[in-house]
């Protein structure tokens, strides 16, 4: 059986491995450490209907890297983690409809669980 394909992008390797390990039986999780390797692994990707990214990264941050994905790709849905409430950044991404969840580190498997298995349903 194919599990569900996710994109989890952050800038640090042990949050990328931590979220494979913890996910490996239930999606397919393709990691990337910048926006930019986030973006060419979509395209690449086209069967990725979430994506998951840290919000505090260098060069382009995680919100900014949701809109690039949405101006191409309405269909995906994207969350947020992050260990920063940054309540603007999180008021822009829902009221823009940008984002689907914020979630906040260090996250808890059955939230974050439920969460995907939302944003596959949607």
């Amino acid at each position: 059986m194919k599990l569900p394909r996710i994109l989890y992008v952050d800038d640090e390797a042990i949050n990328l491995e931590l979220l494979q390990l913890t996910f490996m039986d239930k999606f397919d999780v393709i990691t990337a450490e910048s926006a930019k390797e986030g973006l060419s692994l979509l395209a690449l990707n086209p069967d990725i209907h979430v994506i998951i990214s840290d919000l505090r990264m260098p060069v382009m941050n995680g919100l900014d890297f949701i809109k690039q994905i949405k101006q191409q790709y309405q269909d995906k849905v994207c969350m947020l983690l992050t260990g920063f409430l940054e309540t603007d950044v999180m008021l822009e991404g829902f009221n823009k409809e940008l984002i689907f969840r914020y979630i906040m580190k260090p996250w808890k498997r059955a939230e974050l669980e439920q969460s995907i298995y939302e944003a596959l349903n949607r």
